[in-house]
């Protein structure tokens, strides 16, 4: 008898017990999916209709000023960083891998080169990634974005490993038996210069992207490769990736041990510089800026609000440091560059773990103090103070109220004040930027 009634109530409490397990299951769910909310606030996929305007409400107000103040307390305070730092430092021989992230005419270019001039034990490329943009360009002049974003993934995981393969079925003509004439500021590259890959020069073989400091023939993409594979620690220069999220899987690779330093500029800056150096690409700002009368329907403008928001979406997720970013994400202005250069060398040289080495800091004492009459556009080697406000004497406040309007919640976010009138724009004792230093 005993036995009889005993099952079911064993079975009765055992119904019990396994609601309050589903009921508080239910609860943690409840409360790990409220902690993940602010984590996924900002929806690439997101329609453009769905996204607050500038200046709507108060609230909108205060989530740009608090996202503005988290940018400058992650740039003032490193502790953020420390805990990866520390991990770093338990293996010292581990290597370091480096994505510097940027658009084109932010400074890119110099800031490359702090990388570059490492030494002997960093291997660094430059923007190899335009091999890739090349071959996927559409006849409108465009490219589709997600085999773009793919692309530009799957490259960039194979380089870090050392693999040029998949890079090469990008490169125009293809390589024979792995060696280019082709490869994209090969130049630029101290680590696709030296001597373990300076091949014998080949007379009559035209290479583009010729190295300065020695007369090599083509690259040997096989030697480049195991030059690589001997090197501590590598880095790459890339200005087209649109979204960082895109990269998340060679965040989470265990192969490699990525940091992402993103470099921004001021938009009305980079939109001025742009005008020079592309000035085929921008001959509707020129006019515009000519006659100020300017379309702000244009495909040009849409294509500059599109960039900003790109820009300001990947910063905005690596300043909320998710998961699978924290302790690898770094965000850098440029015009904090050009007037601390030693300072925010020191400072991402810190944040990646690699070390900062005499050859990098004679070599920006040397760039950051050049003349006036020291290379062209494209030059490493200027005075960079003075690079910061160049633009504000170039760019006509007709144009600047445009970037203005497209750009508010960019600018905003990077801490880069609105000018107001003509003369706010050229006076030089009124600074545009907020100080974050």
């Amino acid at each position: 008898m005993r036995i009889k009634y005993s099952i079911p109530i064993v079975f009765f409490v055992a119904l019990v017990i396994i609601e309050k397990e589903n009921n508080i299951i239910s609860r943690v769910s409840d409360k790990l999916a409220l902690k993940q909310t602010p984590q996924t606030l900002v929806q690439p996929s997101r329609p453009a209709s769905a996204r607050p305007k500038a200046n709507v409400s108060v609230t909108s107000q205060g989530k740009r000023s608090s996202d503005f103040m988290l940018m400058k307390r992650r740039l003032e305070d490193y502790s953020d960083y420390r805990p990866a730092a520390a991990a770093a430092a338990a293996v010292t021989s581990r290597r370091k891998d480096i994505l510097l992230l940027a658009t084109t005419r932010t400074g890119s270019s110099f800031v490359g080169e702090f990388f570059n001039q490492q030494g002997n034990n960093m291997f660094y490329l430059f923007e190899p990634l335009w091999h890739v943009e090349k071959m996927l360009t559409l006849d409108t002049g465009g490219t589709n974005a997600t085999a773009a974003a793919k692309a530009y993934r799957d490259v960039l995981q194979k380089l870090f490993l050392c693999d040029f393969s998949l890079l090469e079925s990008f490169i125009d003509p293809l390589p024979v038996d792995h060696v280019t004439a082709s490869l994209f500021r090969r130049g630029s590259s101290s680590s696709l210069c030296g001597e373990a890959v300076c091949s014998p020069f080949v007379k009559g073989v035209f290479e583009r992207y010729h190295c300065g400091n020695r007369r090599c023939g083509p690259l040997n993409l096989t030697l480049a490769s195991e030059t690589c594979r001997e090197k501590e620690h590598r880095a790459i220069k890339s200005v087209r990736v649109r979204q960082l999220e895109t990269l998340r899987p060679l965040a989470e690779d265990p192969r490699l041990d990525l940091k992402f330093i993103q470099l921004v500029r001021d938009p009305r800056a980079v939109l001025a510089s742009r005008m020079v150096a592309f000035a085929a690409k921008y001959k509707n700002w020129k006019q515009w800026a000519a006659d100020g009368d300017v379309h702000v329907d244009d495909d040009e403008v849409k294509k500059l609000r599109s960039n900003c928001n790109n820009i300001r979406m990947s910063a905005e997720m690596g300043l909320r440091q998710p998961a699978w970013l924290r302790g690898r994400y770094m965000l850098v202005r440029y015009e904090d560059v050009a007037r601390f250069p030693m300072r925010k060398a020191s400072q991402m040289y810190k944040f990646t773990g690699v070390p900062f080495t005499p050859q990098v800091k004679a070599w920006i004492l040397k760039s950051t103090q050049a003349s006036k009459e020291a290379g062209g556009i494209y030059s490493t080697q200027k005075n960079s103070t003075e690079q910061v406000e160049k633009w504000r004497f170039k760019l006509p406040f007709k144009i600047v109220q445009v970037v203005q309007k497209v750009c508010g919640p960019t600018l905003k976010l990077f801490g880069y004040k609105f000018v107001t009138s003509e003369e706010m724009l050229t006076d030089k004792s009124i600074s545009l930027i907020e100080d974050i230093l």
